[in-house]
C-alpha cells in the first residue's frame, strides 16, 4: 500500500476514537514485533501530518479543527488565480492590472472571471511588452477596491490555486488589505510544487513546460485569464496523477506536497511505551 492508502487508513481507525501508537502499528502497518521499531514507522508515517495529534502517552487521535478527511478532492472546490502587475514587488507598492479566477470543482471548469484593474499609474513598457497591456486600456478599467468584494467573495470557500502561490496570493490578499476587505482564510495549493512532487521527471516546471508536457494549450499567454485556464486544466491532469498515489482529500494532498520539508525527528523518550496500564486496542469490524 502506499503512504497516502496507510495514511487512510490510520484516519479510518481513529474516526473510531484515540488509539496508542502499538495499536496503529499492528492494525495500519503490520508491526507486531520490537515496540520502538513499530513506534518509528508510525511517527515516520503520521508525524508530519498536521491532521494526527499524538499525546505524551502515544495516544493518537484526529485533530477535529483541520479539514475533514472525508471530503474528496473531487467535492473540492477551487479558484485558480492568475495575475499580471506592474512588476515590482507588492510591499513595494506594486499593483495588480489583470487577475483572472478559474473554478474547478468535481473534475471540471465551472466558472471564468477575468477583469482588467487600473493600478493607479502608467503600464511600464517592459510590462506591456510582456502582457500587450498598455496604459491606453486600463484607463476604462475599475480600480481594485471597486471589484475587491466581488473577487473576496470568488475566493472565499475555496482552495487558493495558482503556479507560483506566493506571488499570486501575496499581490491578490495585498490588494485585498489595502482595498479594506477581509482577506479570505483559505487553503492554499501551488502547482509548481504539486508537479515537484507528482511529476518529478520534470526538469522544468514554468507554465509553458507544464503546459506542454500534459498538452494544455494557452490561449493568451501572460495574460491573467489565458494563464488562469491553461492552470485550471493543468490542475485537473495534476489531480489525476495525485488519485493515482491513493491521494482521495485535500488534507492528504498538502500533506504529501510538504512532507520532505516537515520531517520530524522520532524520539523514543519523548513518546515512551512501556507504560503501566496499557491495553491494546480491538478494532471494531
Amino acid at each position: 500500500m502506499s503512504d497516502a492508502s496507510l495514511v487512510r487508513t490510520a484516519a479510518d481507525l481513529l474516526a473510531d476514537g484515540p488509539a496508542h501508537t502499538l495499536d496503529l502499528a499492528r492494525d495500519v502497518l503490520g508491526l507486531t514485533g520490537h515496540p520502538g521499531a513499530a513506534s518509528a514507522a508510525v511517527f515516520h508515517l503520521l508525524g508530519t501530518d498536521p491532521r494526527f495529534q499524538v499525546d505524551g502517552e502515544g495516544v493518537w487521535s484526529l485533530d477535529p479543527h483541520r479539514i475533514p478527511l472525508g471530503a474528496r478532492l473531487d467535492t473540492v472546490p477551487f479558484a485558480v488565480v492568475d495575475v499580471e502587475t506592474t512588476g515590482g514587488a507588492h510591499w513595494r507598492g506594486h499593483r495588480i492590472i489583470d487577475v483572472s479566477i478559474v473554478v474547478v470543482h468535481g473534475g471540471q471548469i465551472v466558472e471564468e472571471y477575468e477583469t482588467l484593474v487600473h493600478p493607479g499609474r502608467a503600464v511600464p513598457p517592459m510590462i506591456t511588452a510582456l502582457t500587450g497591456i498598455t496604459t491606453d486600456m486600463i484607463h476604462g478599467a475599475p480600480y481594485f477596491e471597486h471589484v475587491a468584494d466581488e473577487i473576496g467573495e470568488r475566493l472565499r470557500g475555496r482552495v487558493f490555486v495558482a503556479h507560483n502561490a506566493t506571488f499570486d496570493w501575496g499581490f491578490v490578499s495585498a490588494e485585498l488589505v489595502r482595498a479594506g476587505v477581509e482577506v479570505p482564510d483559505v487553503p492554499r495549493v501551488c502547482t509548481v510544487r504539486m508537479c515537484r512532487r507528482l511529476v518529478p521527471r520534470l526538469r522544468r516546471r514554468n507554465l509553458d513546460v507544464v503546459s506542454r508536457h500534459f498538452g494544455v494549450s494557452i490561449h493568451a499567454r501572460h495574460r491573467a485569464h489565458g494563464d488562469a485556464l491553461a492552470t485550471a486544466r493543468v490542475l485537473l491532469r495534476l489531480l489525476d496523477e495525485a488519485a493515482g498515489r491513493g491521494i482521495e482529500d485535500l488534507a492528504t494532498l498538502q500533506w504529501y506536497l510538504k512532507r520532505r520539508r516537515q520531517r520530524k525527528e522520532f524520539d523514543p523518550a519523548q513518546y515512551s511505551l512501556d507504560l503501566p496500564g496499557h491495553e491494546p486496542r480491538r478494532r471494531r469490524r
